[in-house]
């Protein structure tokens, strides 16, 4: 089925009982959860070093469960409430970030998906977005640089050079701003923009 496959970063995510979990460095995969219980269990993998008790332990990971309520705005529970599965999920601690794969029939969803992780006061990043094809593989929607301004394309480009969308990041918005030479209120003011352009540029190609 051809659609597009979305990578979304949520960064200090709310009511998550994984990331809570989690100490200083390490990740949890394959995280899966119950569906229609009260409350809701969730599995993952981790370090055995974690200080919960394990279901099992092989090879240095061991398998956790831990539980939730049902009506908790969890990230991943707000992403289906929009109607669309979540798969591929990562949890990372220091900094907590929580990193999953979304397929979407089109492109159109992101911005609802989007705005509704924001709302319980996360700070949500698209990492990759591609198209998918009926017949396998996957290939990039394609963003024109030319509906940016000089400007909003010098801040892209000098926030990526200095790592700012590097995970941890390698320097904040007030080191991009001295390196550019501008306020930090006036290169929070560009990105904004330009990442509103290049989402309504991805949202179009729909």
């Amino acid at each position: 089925m051809s659609g597009v496959r979305a990578r979304l970063s949520i960064r200090e995510p709310p009511n998550c009982p994984v990331a809570a979990s989690l100490e200083g460095g390490t990740t949890a995969t394959a995280v899966e959860w119950t569906a229609g219980m009260d409350p809701v269990t969730e599995q993952f993998k981790a370090p055995t070093e974690l200080d919960l008790e394990a279901d099992f332990e092989a090879n240095g990971q061991s398998v956790y469960r831990v539980e939730r309520e049902d009506t908790t705005d969890c990230p991943c529970s707000v992403i289906e409430s929009c109607g669309h599965p979540v798969s591929e999920v990562e949890v990372r601690s220091n900094p907590s970030e929580l990193v999953v794969t979304i397929h979407l029939p089109s492109p159109e969803p992101l911005e609802e998906i989007i705005d509704a992780i924001e709302s319980t006061g996360s700070e949500t990043e698209l990492r990759y977005l591609v198209r998918t094809k009926t017949k396998g593989g996957a290939d990039p929607i394609v963003v024109d640089r030319t509906r940016l301004t000089s400007r909003q394309r010098e801040v892209l480009e000098t926030a990526h050079r200095l790592g700012y969308f590097e995970y941890p990041r390698e320097t904040n918005a007030e080191g991009v701003a001295e390196e550019i030479g501008i306020a930090r209120s006036t290169f929070a003011e560009h990105l904004a923009a330009a990442q509103s352009t290049l989402v309504e540029n991805v949202l179009g190609d729909g």
